[in-house]
């Protein structure tokens, strides 16, 4: 009978504590009203996402959204800056209240945080100098285009570029960067990170985005169960996607709108 006894209270102490962790889980919105301060990790090494300039000023896609966000909700944002390997134990052990760091969900992510609407592309894309005409795959018909063997560029690029086009393929992403800024080729197939630091580093070449290859959206990650927290963010992309400040903040940093992106 006392063995009962503890054995239901063990069970009646052990749903008081999920249920105060189903209370906890919801409180990172109540919590950054309050002190109004949010705490956005950001990548500082990732251009054109988020990078630090000369002056030590992080800039950058993923950074004019955190502070897009920190406004909409009328609170300071404090930016953490993460690299690839931590940001998502940054959220998790709330060093930051969101990740907005060229992140794309899939099903391991999901099973340790949650994720809003796609707030950007991430995209392959072909890019060239603006002053080369390029309109649609059949204007690849007689350039040189530099890619980097056995990457996915290297691999879509195949299925779209016309039989005329002369597709170089390089040993890695320096070596393919390298060409394009040497002029051995005409345009440069890769993805919009890689290409947002060669233009930054390379002001002089003029380059700019022509013709997407595949597209990865970027989602912003958030406490797992931080329902209100998350919600509230989708409410803030909604309205960016409305009044078109997505796009704008797109063209801005990737050279092109953010187009359709999923919920």
């Amino acid at each position: 009978m006392q063995r009962r006894h503890w054995l239901s209270c063990c069970l009646l102490l052990g749903s008081l504590s999920l249920g105060s962790t189903a209370v906890q889980a919801q409180t990172a919105l109540d919590d950054i009203m309050a002190r109004k301060v949010i705490n956005i990790a950001v990548p500082t090494d990732f251009p054109p996402y988020g990078f630090v300039t000369t002056d030590l000023k992080p800039q950058g896609l993923d950074v004019d959204m955190a502070n897009y966000i920190g406004a909409k909700l009328g609170v300071k944002v404090e930016l953490v800056p993460v690299t690839s390997a931590n940001r998502i134990p940054y959220l998790q052990t709330k060093k930051a209240d969101l990740v907005i760091s060229t992140l794309g969900k899939n099903a391991e992510r999901e099973k340790v945080i949650d994720f809003t609407a796609a707030y950007s592309p991430f995209f392959q894309a072909v890019f060239a100098a603006k002053s080369l005409p390029i309109k649609g795959w059949a204007d690849l018909a007689g350039k040189t285009v530099g890619v980097t063997r056995g990457a996915i560029e290297d691999m879509e690029l195949g299925k779209l570029a016309p039989a005329a086009a002369d597709i170089k393929r390089f040993e890695d992403n320096n070596a393919t960067v390298s060409a394009f800024v040497s002029g051995q080729v005409q345009l440069i197939a890769t993805g919009a990170s890689v290409a947002g630091n060669m233009m930054a580093r390379n002001p002089q070449l003029n380059a700019e985005y022509k013709l997407l290859i595949k597209d990865s959206p970027n989602f912003i990650g958030v406490g797992k169960g931080e329902d209100k927290l998350r919600l509230k963010v989708n409410e803030i992309i909604a309205g960016a996607k409305t009044s078109g400040d997505l796009d704008k903040m797109a063209v801005k940093w990737l050279g092109r709108p953010a187009g359709e992106l999923p919920n």
